[in-house]
């Protein structure tokens, strides 16, 4: 009798430790897709060891995170992380290695698409005010009210006394949330010419990725030397105390990751809580349950 439990609860834990296995593929699945267009020529060991150290500290980085959205919920902070760059800057992938590990009830992410006819006609900043957190939570802005100061400047969605006025207006609104308890925290991811090159033209030769670019993107890239005097401006204007400006190098998308994960952690001052140990309970069982079969129609075909 005790060799059959010894037997039945290792392959129960054998079967656990697949399960926790299983629940990294997924990682591994989208870091790998960031190489499928990274590398032509065969690894070396340097590469390997690189990927191998790129792994460990993104998995440590991501405990602390977790860390750190225990702090806010339980201190009921409210923090707000804007991500701006160029197109294909790599906003969209440390956000994704942000949030992959924290509770989507508190830490969401924001990317308002272009304002409508109605919101053309609202005071600017209003409808991010909407997606603003409340205690406890972390809201993520892929692209900010800071569109006004570089797409809409550019492309010319805003006239020159709209630009002004947003100029005028972005010190005193974030000062106001700050004021008010909200913690700001603006990234701006810089990258080259040529690699923005390179990875327009993996999307456009990669079907999973050719959703990424709109003919806005395209022509963005047209007009490279205006975007650029825009940052230069935006960040000169907008660089408050309050809310100061940080530059991530992301060239290199790994270290880029890594770096400002590492970073972000740094800006709050949270501390790690005792967990509280968690028993599963019994399942209730009655003698008189019965679990009726799915009829054969309903159920999906094991076609793997």
């Amino acid at each position: 009798m005790a060799m059959h439990e010894f037997n039945r609860d290792d392959t129960f834990n054998q079967r656990l430790l697949q399960e926790f296995y299983d629940s990294y593929d997924e990682e591994l699945e989208m870091e790998l897709d960031d190489l499928r267009f990274d590398d032509t020529e065969v690894d070396s060991d340097q590469k390997k060891a690189w990927r191998k150290q790129y792994f460990r500290e993104l998995l440590r980085l991501q405990g602390e995170l977790v860390k750190l959205q225990d702090w806010v919920m339980r201190t009921g902070h409210r923090v707000v992380i804007l991500f701006e760059g160029r197109d294909a800057a790599g906003k969209g992938g440390v956000i994704k290695r942000i949030t992959q590990r924290l509770n989507p009830r508190t830490c969401r992410v924001a990317a308002l698409p272009a304002p409508n006819d109605r919101e053309r006609t609202q005071w600017y900043f209003q409808r991010y005010i909407a997606h603003l957190p409340a205690a406890g939570e972390i809201v993520l802005f892929d692209r900010s009210w800071y569109n006004r100061a570089g797409v809409e400047k550019v492309m010319g969605f805003c006239n020159d006394e709209e630009y002004e006025e947003f100029f005028r207006s972005v010190p005193e609104f974030e000062k106001m949330l700050t004021r008010s308890g909200i913690k700001i925290i603006k990234y701006w991811f810089s990258i080259t010419d040529d690699e923005q090159e390179l990875r327009f033209l993996s999307r456009i030769h990669d079907p999973l990725k050719q959703w990424k670019l709109s003919p806005m993107d395209l022509e963005s890239r047209r007009r490279w030397e205006d975007y650029t005097e825009a940052k230069e401006v935006m960040l000169a204007r907008t660089n408050i105390p309050e809310a100061p400006w940080w530059v991530v190098q992301g060239v290199d998308k790994k270290k880029a990751r890594l770096n400002c994960i590492s970073h972000l952690l740094q800006q709050l001052p949270y501390e790690e809580t005792e967990g509280n140990v968690i028993t599963l309970p019994p399942r209730k069982r009655s003698p008189d349950y019965n679990r009726h079969p799915v009829p054969d129609d309903m159920v999906v075909p094991e076609v793997y």
